[in-house]
């Protein structure tokens, strides 16, 4: 009888959040050299809330400098957008939105969640065809539980299912700290375009750092 045990997980990649978007040209500007400089699955946008065809049309200029680069671009909420725009799928701010939005996305597009506050709910969007969850957000008064319980969900759901896991990390600590707990997809934004040096410097700097967790854990795994 074979005790094998499964094959280990990929090593994480980034998902890479936008500043909120209100002039998509300099966005556009800098995109390219930063999905270059580093191993970017997918870039999440986030629109200002403005009317539909002026989101659309910055869907459209940004969505082939993402996918030109390899990586997918998601549209936080919105899902009504997302084929018109050419976009690849929509992050959705709860179980109700996923619901309401799989109709629309499925089967051509991803529908990635967030907004999880029980592993209840976490099963329940698994079950539902999520093709991700998303742990660690703040809430709408910007509260988020802490890193240590975020890097236990996380380590959770990479122990028991099967759709890949994100983690919300706020800083490169917590980016290490997810990608460590069994994170397959490590969510950055805020603190990225925040740094002094530049997005393109933090970006290389979290890559690494998520790199390197996974490595750790893995030989940790096999000495264990």
């Amino acid at each position: 009888m074979s005790n094998k045990s499964p094959p280990p997980r990929p090593a994480p990649r980034l998902y890479l959040a936008t500043p909120v978007v209100d002039d998509h040209v300099s966005l556009l500007a800098e995109l390219p050299a930063l999905l270059a400089s580093a191993d970017v699955a997918a870039v999440l946008l986030r629109l200002k809330q403005t009317d539909q065809r002026t989101m659309i049309s910055r869907i459209k200029a940004l969505a082939p400098v993402v996918q030109n680069a390899g990586a997918a671009l998601l549209v936080d909420g919105h899902p009504e957008l997302v084929a018109r725009g050419g976009a690849d799928g929509a992050h959705l701010p709860g179980i109700a939105a996923l619901k309401e939005a799989l109709p629309s996305l499925k089967p051509d597009r991803i529908a990635g969640v967030a907004g999880l506050t029980t592993r209840h709910h976490s099963m329940d969007a698994g079950e539902m065809g999520a093709d991700y969850v998303l742990f660690g957000e703040p809430d709408t008064k910007g509260q988020r539980p802490s890193s240590q319980a975020i890097a236990e969900r996380l380590d959770w759901w990479a122990e028991l299912f099967e759709p890949p896991c994100v983690g919300f990390a706020m800083s490169l600590e917590e980016a290490h700290e997810f990608a460590a707990s069994g994170a397959d997809f490590v969510l950055v934004g805020d603190f990225i375009w925040a740094d002094p040096r530049g997005p393109k410097a933090a970006l290389i700097e979290v890559d690494a750092a998520i790199k390197q967790a996974h490595a750790t854990a893995l030989a940790g795994q096999e000495h264990g």
